[in-house]
């Protein structure tokens, strides 16, 4: 069995998986994020993918292993941005930075020619 999403994210937020109050606000901005992933086509192509507990695991979400450390990676930040921004603008600055270049280069990894569109 794989790692459960909702753990791994509160896990890279700084929660504990036993403290399991803000759990419906974490899969709510998971799921928002995965919104934004699906309309550049990664994750599963027949639906939006959805978590509703701990039961959903990566596996489910990208069965491609080599790249879903940079899957996890963009999620948490997102997650960590919406749920519980920093209030340091100049670490903000630079989730957003990070997380704006996961987000192209997974987008170019799907699609490679979009990288030669803005050229």
């Amino acid at each position: 069995m794989g790692e459960s999403i909702l753990v791994s994210i509160k896990k890279i937020i700084g929660l504990s998986e036993d403290y399991e109050c803000f759990d419906p606000d974490i899969i709510i901005a998971i799921n928002s994020v995965f919104l934004t992933l699906k309309q550049i086509g990664v994750g599963p192509e027949d639906e939006i993918f959805e978590i509703t507990g701990k039961e959903e695991t990566w596996d489910e979400f990208f069965k491609d292993s080599k790249k879903i450390n940079a899957v996890k990676q963009y999620v948490g930040i997102k997650v960590r941005t919406i749920f519980d921004p920093p209030g340091n603008s100049f670490l903000l600055d630079a989730l957003n930075k990070t997380a704006d270049e996961l987000l192209w280069r997974m987008n170019v990894e799907v699609d490679p020619e979009k990288e030669n569109q803005n050229v």
